[in-house]
């Protein structure tokens, strides 16, 4: 008797996984299998046509996050949702613990048992799950109330400052921003944005004297990479030679001079886009841009497909905090930006970033596969 019990529940369970796995959005999955495809072969002609030290190792993360992503799509929601306010404030604990046990140059690297993970990745999440939850509690017209802002701008700017206090300025800002655009989807007044832009406009002189003195000179160089043409500004000068030597059609995959020859400095990290412009051309380029779009587009869309506040924030969230990365990483490489350390998702080589965007994915098609829409 217990061993047929034990048999229909094991078919009715499989059942149940596999009704949910046939929800699952197989474009996205797609789109993450190809990306994932280019990040190895880009790793793999970074290091001159080696799976070491880069490639095998991406290759392992990927398939650990993969598998890691299709468990947290049948996880139901409510599970994120209970456990929200949890993970902001374990990621707040290992900020502050970074402070004293922290390893690297600066102290943004946890190390546990061999394992380094830098918490400022994870915190991206704690901060959305957070969010959702509060503006879930808030109606429609409690809304228009500023005051009902307050917690959310302290949940914002603290984590933020923690992360620039380490020093890393570019990853606090992108914690920042994200919580912005969060508060301004939800439906915050425009009046308040444009005090706050008009605030931050006139704080610019203090926030310019607080800034260290290789954050300034990343911003000079910016505006003029010739100012420190063979220091600050190399790997701004290099990448553009790179990517415009790779004309239309590229130099072929593993015939890159620039990277062959390491004149680009980070071409398994921050400037793997670099390499991949220069093999594949404009158009190689161009084609992982477009994945990268659809890719945004079409997690974008389930957040206005959901239901629940909590749900529509979350997706909202995620799908903007790939926008960040993808933009800063491009806009970086191109000169269009500062350099300010942001990997390029799925390619970049790096195991905290690339599981933080496979979890969070996982909590979209969670969100996709569970929720009314």
């Amino acid at each position: 008797m217990k061993k047929s019990l034990n048999k229909f529940s094991e078919k009715t369970f499989g059942k149940i996984v596999l009704s949910k796995l046939i929800k699952i959005n197989i474009l996205i999955i797609i789109y993450i299998f190809l990306l994932g495809f280019v990040g190895v072969l880009s790793l793999y002609s970074a290091a001159g046509g080696s799976w070491d030290p880069w490639a095998k190792n991406h290759l392992t993360r990927l398939i650990f996050g993969f598998l890691l992503m299709l468990i947290l799509a049948l996880v139901p929601p409510k599970f994120f949702f209970k456990f929200s306010v949890i993970s902001f404030f374990v990621g707040i604990f290992t900020l502050i613990l970074v402070k004293f046990i922290g390893t690297g140059n600066v102290q943004r690297w946890i190390t546990i048992s061999g394992i380094n993970f830098q918490p400022s990745e994870f915190m991206k999440l704690g901060l959305i799950l957070i969010l959702a939850r509060y503006f879930d509690h808030i109606s429609r017209i409690q809304l228009n109330k500023l005051i009902n802002y307050l917690i959310p701008f302290i949940l914002i700017l603290f984590p933020g400052f923690l992360v620039i206090s380490q020093p890393d300025l570019g990853t606090g800002l992108t914690i920042i921003l994200l919580g912005l655009a969060i508060l301004f989807f939800v439906g915050i007044s425009m009046k308040f944005v444009i005090f706050c832009f008009i605030v931050f406009a006139a704080s610019v002189p203090l926030i310019w004297n607080q800034l260290y003195d290789y954050q300034k000179s990343r911003i000079l160089v910016f505006l003029n990479p010739e100012i420190d043409s063979l220091g600050s500004g190399y790997q701004i000068i290099q990448s553009k030679i790179a990517i415009g030597s790779g004309g239309v059609f590229g130099k072929g995959y593993l015939l890159g001079s620039q990277s062959r020859l390491n004149y680009l400095p980070e071409k398994h990290t921050d400037f793997i886009f670099t390499l991949i412009s220069e093999e594949l051309g404009f158009i190689g380029s161009m084609s992982i841009i477009l994945i990268f779009c659809i890719l945004i587009f079409s997690i974008l869309k389930i957040s206005f497909r959901v239901e629940s506040l909590f749900s529509k924030v979350v997706v909202f969230g995620i799908g903007f905090l790939l926008f960040l990365y993808f933009s800063l990483n491009i806009g970086m490489v191109c000169g269009l930006l500062p350099v300010v350390g942001a990997p390029l998702p799925l390619i970049s080589y790096g195991g905290t970033s690339l599981l933080t965007f496979l979890i969070g994915v996982g909590i979209v098609l969670s969100i996709s596969v569970h929720e009314k829409n």
